[in-house]
């Protein structure tokens, strides 16, 4: 029996390039759904939210498809870090960030909506950073755009230049967590051949 095919319900290319490490056949079919943020959800509940929506959206269209949905959130003591809308906030993010331990939580959501299967799960992953200087802010942010990445960076991306250690993993600070997710998928029900 021929497997479903496999969607990834997400427009980041970061995730697209992480998911090829599994060696999958997939399709990207980003969702367009409006992200929530609500206050009275925790940082685990709002990645959960999100991913659940977006793999949902792509879902309905596209019942007989095992779609994955994914969301990152970087938070600082209780507060959400998003994807800064100026540079002058990816600087202020990043102020705020230097010196300290954030953690970065990735919801996942596997969904296969013809056979009502749906697994739903997030991943944390703290990364402390190093001190930094305002010039040393500026020099990251002229070289890497941060207006498209929560928290206004990218490990990835010269994430050297700002990142001390990390406790967790790394590709969920990239945007999507591979070994929980490759975990999920191995005991997928009548899904053996992913």
């Amino acid at each position: 029996m021929k497997p479903a095919p496999f969607i990834l319900a997400s427009a980041s290319p970061r995730r697209a390039e992480l998911l090829k490490e599994l060696n999958l056949e997939f399709e990207v079919l980003p969702s367009n759904v409006p992200e929530v943020t609500d206050e009275f959800l925790t940082p685990f509940e709002i990645c959960q939210l999100n991913a659940h929506r977006k793999a949902r959206a792509v879902a309905k269209k596209h019942p007989d498809a095992l779609v994955v949905g994914a969301d990152t959130l970087v938070f600082l003591d209780h507060e959400i870090m998003g994807k800064p809308a100026t540079k002058a906030e990816a600087q202020y993010m990043l102020e705020q960030l230097q010196g300290k331990t954030h953690q970065v939580v990735t919801g996942v959501t596997l969904m296969h909506l013809r056979t009502h299967q749906e697994k739903v799960f997030a991943v944390s992953t703290e990364v402390r950073f190093r001190e930094l200087s305002p010039e040393d802010i500026r020099h990251y942010l002229d070289m890497v755009d941060p207006l498209d990445k929560a928290g206004a960076y990218a490990i990835q991306e010269h994430g050297e230049m700002l990142v001390e250690e990390i406790s967790g993993s790394y590709s969920n600070v990239v945007g999507l967590p591979l070994e929980q997710l490759q975990a999920e998928l191995r005991s997928w029900e009548g899904n053996a051949t992913l």
